[in-house]
């Protein structure tokens, strides 16, 4: 009896030691496909797989950017760049080869620091709750200023508190402020588009009605403002579209939270509202996509067919059975400037066989035409230019 049961402990032991065996075999073979599916999914993409159309080419101008988001132009060609880790940079290119041979980090430690704009030769950074100004910066990249304070009254909630900003040709700062929630109804500023003067004061709501933009521009021509717009969660992979906005006057109201692209009514809080109290987008985007940054095209580079058209920053959709977005588009104005007639893919490759190869975040028209794109998945900046 105690040979069968030195047996059947020696069985056990064994048969317990292959289990352990092939759980820890499981795990680290989860680990490892865990870790190749992480490296695939952060590995850049060979800008030769990258789409564009007949004529045009791609170049990486910086891979030294962690999570580069907002791009702005100095006076002096600097390229200043906020992002998401809380620092900000200043990118240059000395020998003028469209290819960035310093970048600066000008500082550090901020909340969300993605918003960044240029104005008198100081550099204007957004971060969630604040706006702070560096005077003569282009003077001091190597040891910046201590930064002014220009308004400290932005909320506080992370939730779409990335804060946009740009100077309109009234010289007012315009700054987003989205609304803290996937859909809700929230007291102003919450989901609306303020403006102010450069030193803070005269704070205002210029429109409403606005979930989310981290992107604007005005027309060259007509000064008109235009804006991205993210649409709510939550209502399956086709609805509602993102959105591209013009904005004709002041205090439009764009229908958020009570109605999505002028049409949808939303099941928690359309009954408040009709949708034909709202102004409905210029061109509805596609369904998740992420606009983001947009700019008209103001450069002699590229094609006439191209001036004063909108190329958009589609940084990609997250909660989509079928992703869409990871690329840049483009917006085809009527010759009045008000209309838009056609949506297209302009470039694309951001996104391989369902891997996520990249982000796009913002666009910058550059002074000789070509055109920037920053990518906060992989650190860098990518120039576009055309040649005949």
């Amino acid at each position: 009896m105690r040979i069968v049961h030195n047996n059947i402990r020696k069985l056990s032991l064994r048969l317990l030691l292959l289990v352990l065996v092939f759980l820890v075999s499981g795990v680290f073979a989860y680990r490892w496909r865990n870790s190749a599916l992480q490296a695939a999914i952060q590995m850049p993409p060979d800008l030769n797989t990258i789409k564009l159309p007949p004529g045009f080419a791609i170049s990486t101008y910086t891979l030294d950017v962690p999570n580069a988001r907002q791009m702005a132009l100095g006076s002096r060609g600097t390229l200043f760049v906020g992002s998401l880790s809380g620092s900000v940079f200043a990118v240059v290119d000395r020998n003028h080869d469209q290819q960035a041979d310093q970048v600066f980090t000008l500082v550090t430690g901020l909340r969300a620091s993605a918003g960044v704009a240029f104005r008198d030769g100081a550099l204007y950074v957004a971060e969630i709750h604040r706006i702070l100004r560096f005077d003569n910066i282009e003077d001091q990249l190597e040891n910046p200023p201590q930064p002014v304070v220009v308004t400290s009254n932005l909320p506080k909630e992370g939730w779409h508190g990335l804060k946009f900003i740009a100077f309109g040709p009234d010289n007012l700062l315009y700054v987003a402020v989205g609304a803290p929630c996937n859909v809700c109804e929230r007291e102003e500023p919450f989901a609306t588009l303020l403006r102010m003067k450069p030193d803070g004061s005269g704070l205002e709501v210029f429109a409403r009605g606005i979930r989310n933009t981290v992107g604007f521009d005005w027309h060259p021509v007509t000064k008109e403002l235009w804006f991205t717009d993210n649409g709510r969660d939550m209502l399956g992979d086709d609805l509602p579209p993102d959105e591209l906005n013009r904005i004709s006057q002041k205090d439009l109201h764009f229908g958020f939270p009570y109605c999505h692209t002028g049409e949808i009514p939303d099941p928690d809080f359309g009954k408040k509202r009709k949708c034909d109290a709202f102004v409905a987008p210029a061109q509805k985007l596609g369904p998740h996509v992420a606009a983001l940054g947009m700019t008209f095209y103001t450069g002699t580079m590229f094609p006439r067919e191209y001036h004063n058209q909108i190329f958009v920053a589609e940084h990609g959709s997250w909660n989509r059975s079928e992703p869409l977005g990871y690329r840049m588009t483009l917006v085809r104005l009527d010759e009045s400037g008000t209309r838009a007639v056609k949506y297209e893919t302009f470039a694309e490759g951001w996104l391989q066989d369902g891997v996520t190869r990249g982000r796009p975040a913002d666009v910058l028209v550059m002074p000789d035409g070509a055109l920037l794109m920053s990518d906060d998945r992989n650190d860098r900046i990518y120039r576009i230019s055309y040649k005949q």
